[in-house]
């Protein structure tokens, strides 16, 4: 698996995802209906990919999922706004190679915060094995942060 900036044509198909992707939710603890903000509009996607924030999950040739990524250069920090991948392809290990693959990307990043809701059993497990930990719990939401401890200090700004 890789990842690639969001390429416009691609938009349409990575909502389409998202939408199978999060209406699984309601088997997870989630209430129909109770997806992320967003999360089927196909205009506030496009924005994400103009911005360079929007990044599509690929084997090969096929689109298997997609990212929204908020890198802090500054700060050496990268928050993972949110990762998805097309429910076909559930169960599979493609979200821990997706995560793998964003850690990756951004190789100068000295952590990775994210957040998740609480009721979410799948995602709260997914973090926390791949090694991401609690740092605060807050409106139902659980926030979590996994540090770099050696980032590799060549910058990568794509």
């Amino acid at each position: 698996m890789y990842i690639v900036k969001a390429e416009a044509n691609q938009v349409e198909r990575i909502v389409d995802m998202s939408i199978r992707a999060f209406e699984t939710d309601v088997n997870v603890g989630g209430v129909k209906g109770d997806c992320p903000p967003e999360f089927d509009s196909v205009e506030w996607h496009q924005q994400m990919a103009r911005e360079g924030h929007l990044y599509q999950a690929m084997i090969e040739n096929d689109l298997v999922g997609a990212a929204i990524v908020f890198p802090d250069e500054t700060k050496c920090s990268v928050y993972i706004g949110r990762v998805f991948i097309d429910s076909v392809y559930h169960r599979k290990g493609y979200g821990i190679r997706l995560m793998e693959c964003i850690e990756k990307n951004f190789p100068w990043a000295t952590e990775f915060n994210l957040d998740t809701p609480c009721w979410n059993e799948r995602t709260n497990a997914f973090y926390k094995r791949l090694g991401y930990r609690i740092i605060k719990v807050e409106d139902g939401f659980v926030f979590y942060q996994k540090r770099n401890s050696e980032p590799n200090t060549i910058q990568n700004f794509t």
